[in-house]
């Protein structure tokens, strides 16, 4: 049996099943990369003012800049992109955590290492002056590495080491401690609150192409670490000890997969703030459709959370016309209900 099929193979024995589950999971993929090539086009025309498909097209292809029309399809391009980007690198950093710490409830958000990117941030603002993206994401990768690191050792504290309930609690505890935190520096400078307003809720639209091609190198390298983690993910899904005896150095891999996180997380912080459940239901959706394999889960979540991210801001702009609700907002109220459905009927909610 090879390495990469053991989760596959104990949940559907046989060569037959686990060839199924391939062609299950490539099916999904086309399904997500046609779903996700819609909600780009949505999210090119969809907003105060709506343009149609071959108007999007035109602008795209042969843009006019006399046209209102096609200028306001490419004001569209960073947004969409950025929702892109977001997505994608939510997705992917959700599904490593969950097989990092082995924690079905493991989530950037959750885990508290949003809260830690978000306040190293607004600390930066506050007490260095930093402004601009490019001093923004080296204080979320900061902040992020940081909440990561002190997540875990705390909750490796006593015998027991970092279990799955030690590693959300810690989580929890951080997030409501950096949450407040946060809240006080906000409120003792209007400085820092007027520049960190669009990540108390998650926003798309703040960025420039320009900026985020600042942070897509980091993005990159984040997603080829966490890419090429699937092997470790699948051994340490059989148990710590296993994985070391079929010869995997677990505490260095573990390590290298964390930075794919951190790098990952930050990245993501620092275009559009905390953009909540989109790494907590992603990858549990997708192990209801194709198990529990790594080698699949990891590259179908850079198709899957960018599709909900995308979804969750064109149905932020039209559910309250004049104004928008923000996707950070649309993601929860998308994401929480989703969770709660998965719980209630009876899904597994596990690795």
């Amino acid at each position: 049996m090879k390495l990469a099929d053991a989760p596959a193979a104990t949940a559907t024995p046989g060569g037959a099943a686990a060839g199924q589950t391939s062609r299950q999971a490539g099916w999904l993929g086309l399904a997500l990369l046609c779903a996700l090539a819609v909600a780009v086009l949505l999210s090119l025309s969809v907003g105060a003012r709506g343009t149609g498909v071959g108007t999007v097209w035109a602008a795209l292809t042969a843009p006019d800049p006399a046209n209102g029309e096609h200028a306001v399809v490419l004001s569209r391009v960073p947004r969409t992109v950025a929702g892109l980007l977001v997505g994608s690198a939510l997705g992917l950093a959700g599904t490593a955590m969950q097989g990092i710490a082995r924690n079905p409830l493991a989530d950037p958000g959750i885990l508290g290492i949003n809260a830690g990117a978000a306040l190293a941030v607004v600390l930066g603002i506050q007490l260095f002056s930093v402004s601009g993206i490019g001093g923004h994401v080296w204080l979320a990768f900061l902040g992020a590495g940081l909440a990561a690191a002190l997540v875990y050792a705390v909750a490796s504290l006593g015998r027991e080491g970092a279990t799955a309930l030690k590693l959300a609690l810690a989580g929890a505890a951080l997030c409501a401690g950096l949450g407040s935190l946060l809240n006080a520096v906000l409120l003792l400078s209007r400085e820092a609150f007027d520049a960190f307003r669009f990540w108390q809720v998650g926003m798309l639209g703040v960025r420039s192409l320009s900026e985020m091609v600042q942070v897509a190198p980091f993005l990159l390298l984040g997603s080829v670490l966490a890419l090429g983690s699937a092997r470790l993910f699948n051994a340490l899904s059989l148990g710590d000890d296993a994985a070391r005896g079929l010869g995997i150095a677990v505490g260095r891999s573990r390590a290298v997969a964390a930075v794919a996180v951190v790098l990952l997380c930050g990245g993501a912080t620092a275009l559009a703030g905390p953009v909540a459940f989109v790494g907590l239901v992603i990858p549990h959706l997708l192990r209801l459709a194709i198990g529990g394999n790594y080698s699949r889960l990891l590259p179908l979540s850079l198709l899957a959370g960018p599709l909900l991210v995308l979804a969750a801001d064109v149905l932020g702009r039209v559910i309250a016309p004049p104004s928008e609700v923000q996707v950070g907002v649309m993601t929860a109220v998308i994401g929480a209900p989703v969770f709660l459905w998965m719980l209630r009927a009876g899904k597994k909610v596990e690795l």
